[in-house]
């Protein structure tokens, strides 16, 4: 199975970064988590990306605040799919979403929302199960099993109205 890396412009990203994480561990998939900066080690981040598909990984997750070039950085480095979380850090996270969202033609960033990291996962091992059977069908169990939940909630709340 191919690897995710996880890449945090910040050790402050870390609180966010780790729900991602949990989401991986959960389904199984290997992953890696780093710290490079778009702006203070621009030439570790570039030889990470650039490397990152002979290295095993098959998707990049990127978070970042502020400025956030962090995910166009890497995704302008590799053609791996590069998934962009936004993290909330000053103006509610409206500057690092439309820093992330904003991106040429031709160089794509997928962005999930405003500190989603969960969903940036989700879309990850969604990414990797292209390829992956096994890993499809725990998807599917995962959706039905949330699907069972929302129904089992939706016979209980008359008795609560």
């Amino acid at each position: 199975m191919k690897k995710v890396a996880i890449i945090m412009g910040s050790t402050s990203d870390l609180p966010v970064v780790k729900k991602a994480a949990d989401v991986l561990r959960q389904f199984g998939v290997p992953f890696e988590a780093h710290v490079y900066s778009a702006h203070r080690t621009p030439e570790e981040a570039r030889a990470f990306a650039l490397g990152a598909r002979e290295n095993g990984f098959g998707v990049i997750i990127a978070a970042a605040g502020m400025a956030a070039h962090l995910a166009g950085a890497l995704a302008a480095a590799t053609t791996l799919p590069v998934i962009g979380i936004p993290i909330n850090s000053a103006m509610n996270g409206l500057d690092a979403l439309l820093s992330t969202v904003q991106m040429p033609s031709g160089i794509p960033v997928a962005t999930v929302a405003v500190d989603g990291a969960k969903n940036a996962a989700f879309l990850a091992v969604q990414i990797l199960a292209v390829g992956d059977e096994a890993l499809a069908e725990k998807l599917a169990a995962q959706r039905s099993e949330n699907a069972a939940d929302i129904l089992k909630k939706d016979k209980s709340i008359t008795s609560e109205i």
